[in-house]
């Protein structure tokens, strides 16, 4: 049986790539000896990132031919051409020239729509369109909907439909009817460019980046939902109640939120102790957070995320959003990512040299919780692809 994994994600998408890189190394991993396993990518420059993991991909365009069969793949009228027509679009026939029997996309992707024959295998990080519809990156033009459509139509059909936590199976299968056994939970796992040995320890980020070491750091791309601003009321709090004033690091891609975020920095006179770092290479994360006095994320998306899991493998506290508790347990300073004092307090107590222990111990645990669920998870999605390939001998 051979399987085609797709990624959709750009290395500027910063955590989305980085769970793919994850999914790909791991289903890799699983099928060795076992399955054939090819890996497809729509940006060309994702390829040199994917070589330096040992990862062979092949680029592809995804045509307007292909974009069409997308759109018009959720009409009714479309079904009845199909069944009579059985027309495969380009991308579709791609694959199977490649003699594919499974696709596997490692993150959301409407590109499912284009599939009239092949069975895959879909991913799906949240339903935050449907837990906090009020931001602007998924209620704006029409972005809530076209979630949902996607969700509506195309988890259904799915061979397997994988997730990252038992919570968000539970809120997928209750909102779009499905069952829960063709969910899989599979807990996220640190990016593999936290710890490859191909990365410069030696370097010095901090000179780099005219850093001082000891600084909060929030890894996280530019969207409303990161909350990047509770950070930035939490600094005058902790200015004008406790008389500190420590430096807060930034690093990630606009996507429309900095400049709000950089007006409340100049109208409050907080330039020296907020840094924007913008998108920084991959190959700098590690640095960064070992420079680091704790990693704080008061984010409203869940219900995982990547940065807890790095900060605790890179051995730094966490400040995190109490309603993401799954994730974290008591391996972080929980706080409510509504509430500025809270957060002030948090970041307060990490000058605390035994609370930062404490939370550094009590992270490598929990990311060893994590590693066993995630084993247990990985036998099961073996037992999965054995499964399909013994139903996928019956047809030609």
């Amino acid at each position: 049986m051979k399987i085609i994994a797709i990624i959709d994600c750009k290395i500027g998408s910063g955590g989305g790539f980085d769970q793919s890189l994850n999914a790909i190394i791991q289903m890799k991993r699983i099928c060795e000896n076992q399955f054939e396993i090819e890996l497809f990518t729509t940006c060309k420059e994702n390829i040199p990132f994917l070589d330096k993991l040992g990862l062979s991909s092949t680029y592809f365009s995804y045509s307007i031919l292909d974009r069409l069969v997308a759109l018009v793949g959720r009409s009714s009228w479309w079904h009845y051409f199909q069944k009579l027509a059985k027309y495969n679009g380009p991308f579709e026939k791609k694959l199977l020239k490649r003699g594919c029997d499974l696709v596997y996309f490692v993150s959301s992707s409407d590109r499912v729509a284009t599939l009239q024959s092949l069975n895959y295998i879909t991913t799906v990080w949240d339903l935050c369109h449907r837990d906090s519809p009020e931001f602007p990156e998924v209620r704006n033009f029409h972005e809530f909907h076209l979630r949902e459509s996607l969700y509506k139509n195309y988890l259904s059909p799915a061979f397997l439909v994988i997730t990252d936590s038992n919570q968000l199976i539970d809120l997928a299968s209750s909102r779009y009817g499905i069952n829960r056994e063709r969910f899989l939970e599979m807990p996220f796992a640190p990016t593999p460019f936290i710890e490859s040995d191909q990365l410069d320890n030696d370097y010095d980020m901090l000179s780099k980046y005219k850093l001082d070491e000891g600084y909060f750091y929030y890894p996280a791309q530019f969207w409303a939902h990161k909350n990047h601003i509770r950070i930035l009321q939490s600094l005058l709090i902790l200015r004008e109640e406790k008389n500190w004033q420590p430096v807060v690091v930034f690093s990630g891609k606009d996507y429309g939120n900095l400049s709000h975020l950089k007006k409340f920095v100049k109208e409050h006179k907080l330039d020296t102790q907020v840094k924007f770092l913008g998108f920084v290479p991959t190959d700098d994360m590690l640095g960064l957070y070992e420079g680091s006095l704790a990693v704080v994320m008061p984010t409203y998306f869940g219900p995982t995320n990547l940065p807890p899991l790095e900060a605790w493998s890179v051995g730094k506290p966490l400040i995190y959003s109490k309603h993401l508790v799954g994730q974290a347990g008591d391996a972080a300073l929980l706080i409510d990512p509504d509430n500025a004092d809270e957060l002030a307090m948090a970041m307060n107590s990490c000058k605390d040299d035994q609370k930062r222990l404490q939370l550094v111990e009590a992270g490598k645990k929990r990311l060893i919780e994590i590693d066993a669920q995630r084993k247990l998870a990985e036998e099961k999605l073996y037992y999965e692809l054995e499964k399909f390939a013994l139903r996928r001998a019956c047809w030609g």
